[in-house]
């Protein structure tokens, strides 16, 4: 996990969601979120941005999964007429990162910084769908499980469709991948700290 990026669990809480049938992404598309098209260009200059500003990389894929909420979060908030004001986003955005270094490289670059905004936003909009006021409400995790709830029996009609490029979407996650949090573990990251642990673990074990 990286240390720049210190994501609360309520920004980084990625909605379990029962979509409808899928009907296939068009050319260009990474994916269709009900009437939002998330484009391939889109999620790869948004995966650059990020890791950029991060300074590790932060996968296509990833950034996709949090590309999908977004957009299925700010469907259900706009039938549910919930509004989240820039002064909110703002506030959740220095929650999500807190490391001043960090945030500055969010704020220099105009895509990490809209996909940061997005972030949070999409926090606290979930936030107020479970009746809470915003990140700081006292009893933010109750409003967040009771957000969730809600998102995921909303959107049973909102269809998602990801390019096969990309895997397919289950349970709320494209090929059971992602995580939700800005701080995801990259495959690269993961693959040297397994490699790591089971040298250990056989340096650990006693010489027959």
């Amino acid at each position: 996990m990286s240390r720049a990026l210190k994501a609360l669990g309520v920004v980084a809480a990625t909605v379990l969601l029962a979509s409808g049938c899928a009907a296939g992404t068009h050319p260009g598309a990474a994916a269709v979120v009900g009437n939002t098209e998330i484009s391939i260009g889109e999620v790869d200059k948004v995966s650059r941005a990020v890791s950029d500003a991060l300074g590790q990389p932060f996968e296509t894929k990833v950034t996709l999964g949090e590309l999908v909420n977004n957009a299925l979060v700010r469907q259900v908030r706009d039938q549910r007429s919930v509004t989240v004001s820039d002064a909110e986003t703002a506030a959740a955005m220095k929650l999500v990162v807190r490391d001043p270094a960090a945030y500055s490289k969010f704020e220099a670059d105009p895509v990490a910084k809209d996909f940061l905004a997005q972030v949070a936003s999409t926090a606290v909009a979930t936030i107020k769908l479970g009746g809470g006021t915003g990140v700081t409400d006292p009893q933010v995790q109750q409003a967040q499980k009771a957000g969730l709830t809600i998102v995921k029996d909303v959107s049973k009609n909102i269809t998602v469709d990801i390019s096969p490029r990309f895997g397919k979407w289950t349970d709320g996650a494209i090929d059971g991948a992602i995580s939700g949090s800005l701080s995801e573990e990259s495959a690269q990251a993961k693959a040297k700290r397994e490699a790591a642990e089971k040298a250990q673990q056989q340096q650990q074990q006693p010489q027959g």
